[in-house]
């Protein structure tokens, strides 16, 4: 992957790989809360006929390359190497023609998958105020090849055998994507949107997370693949981030689904549960 090939990598579906979807959309644009910083109206525009991003709150423009270095604080090289991980190229920001499910292949190859061992990632778990135990219950220490080279990262197994992927530098997976599932045939369901949301609630009141059944979203797009299980359970209680996109499906759940109660007050004023769990532990 250079760079000429990665500006042709539509902004919005790499923003969707790391989390962030779009308040409003239409035609010719996108409109983000810009994942630089916090704010509650959006003023990231992606234009769809360009391939570029503009953040009015800082006056600050550019490619996806410039994008994803300024959102994982990344050079070049990291930030190429993460674009290269299964994004769409695009004409005119429309993906190509869908390659047959048969012959994807992930850039990330899984090398070893071992308990937490790694000093680096036993820093990081502390940065973000996670015991160690905790980590070990629910991930593993993934050795993983990029690009040709080999990087280490914290990994949740998902649903069809794919990692969610977190170190101190990177936010990625392996294919195939998917939510991930944790069943001890409880009545009560526990829906989170990230690794960390799950790590953050163990920590916290791991009486709950223990005695609950946990889906793991990864990605609200697997919110809809995830619905038929909520008839399955007495009740559901959505920990879902404080963002525009978390609220709308917070409400549209509850409004749906009379067993679904909505638990982020907990953390009302964060964004989510780790950013509560820092704020206790400062």
């Amino acid at each position: 992957m250079n760079c000429e090939r990665a500006r042709s990598i539509c902004i919005v579906s790499t923003l969707a790989k790391l989390g962030h979807f779009p308040s409003r959309k239409s035609e010719k644009e996108a409109w983000f809360l810009s994942p630089l910083r916090s704010e509650t109206q959006a003023s990231l525009k992606v234009s769809s006929r360009l391939n570029r991003w503009y953040d009015f709150g800082i006056g600050k423009g550019g490619n996806v390359v410039d994008l994803v270095c300024l959102i994982l604080k990344c050079p070049v090289t990291e930030a190429l190497a993460y674009l290269s991980d299964g994004l769409p190229l695009i004409s005119s920001c429309q993906p190509e023609p869908t390659i047959p499910k048969q012959n994807r292949r992930s850039k990330n190859k899984v090398l070893e998958v071992r308990p937490i061992l790694n000093p680096s990632l036993e820093n990081y778990l502390q940065s973000r105020c996670i015991p160690i135990e905790v980590a070990r219950t629910f991930c593993r220490e993934i050795r993983y090849e990029c690009n040709r080279k080999q990087y280490y990262a914290l990994g949740l197994q998902n649903n069809l055998g794919g990692w969610e992927l977190r170190n101190s530098y990177c936010k990625t997976s392996t294919a195939p994507k998917s939510y991930s599932q944790i069943e001890g045939g409880w009545s009560e369901l526990i829906v989170l949107e990230g690794m960390f949301d799950l790590l953050s609630l163990a920590t916290i009141s791991p009486e709950e997370a223990q005695t609950s059944d946990l889906v793991i979203l990864n990605s609200l797009s697997f919110l809809p693949q995830v619905l038929p299980l909520f008839k399955e359970y007495r009740s559901v209680t959505l920990y879902l981030d404080h963002d525009t996109l978390g609220r709308e499906a917070t409400e549209n759940l509850m409004s749906n689904f009379s067993n679904c109660r909505d638990g982020s007050d907990f953390y009302k004023g964060y964004k989510d549960l780790n950013k509560k769990l820092i704020q206790m532990n400062n």
